[in-house]
């Protein structure tokens, strides 16, 4: 295979390479993102039920609470069914990482292999010492 033909699959190769780069960024922003997401909906959670606290433990509320323990079941509910979806959103990024981080192994490997092809193209090309045989 000509030498300029390996080069320019080891362009082809470096720029898909740099694509998958791309995405694996993109994806580990996407997985901060949704820890940070966690995060947010805890302080939300745990705001809402000093809300729901300090309303029902004023003078003249304790007849209310099992009103008061039903409202933090329930809202402890739509977390943990929010929590779930979050944390399924992560597995599958977690998935695509993987993926993307093993067909930049697999270029990388074949971008080594073609290195080694033009070396030993260059090597037969070329003829070192001047000329034999005269």
């Amino acid at each position: 295979m000509a030498i300029s033909n390996l080069q320019e699959t080891l362009l082809m190769y470096a720029k898909q390479k740099s694509m998958l780069t791309n995405k694996i960024s993109d994806v580990q922003f996407n997985i901060l993102a949704a820890s940070r997401k966690v995060l947010q909906k805890q302080a939300e959670v745990n705001a809402q039920q000093m809300e729901y606290y300090y309303y029902y433990t004023q003078e003249g509320m304790e007849d209310f609470e099992d009103e008061y323990n039903e409202l933090c079941e329930q809202l402890q509910k739509e977390y943990e069914f929010d929590l779930a979806n979050i944390k399924s959103y992560e597995v599958q990024l977690e998935i695509d990482k993987e993926n993307y981080e093993t067909r930049a192994q697999a270029i990388t490997q074949a971008e080594n292999s073609f290195k080694a092809l033009i070396k030993t193209n260059m090597k037969q090309d070329f003829t070192y010492g001047g000329a034999q045989g005269q």
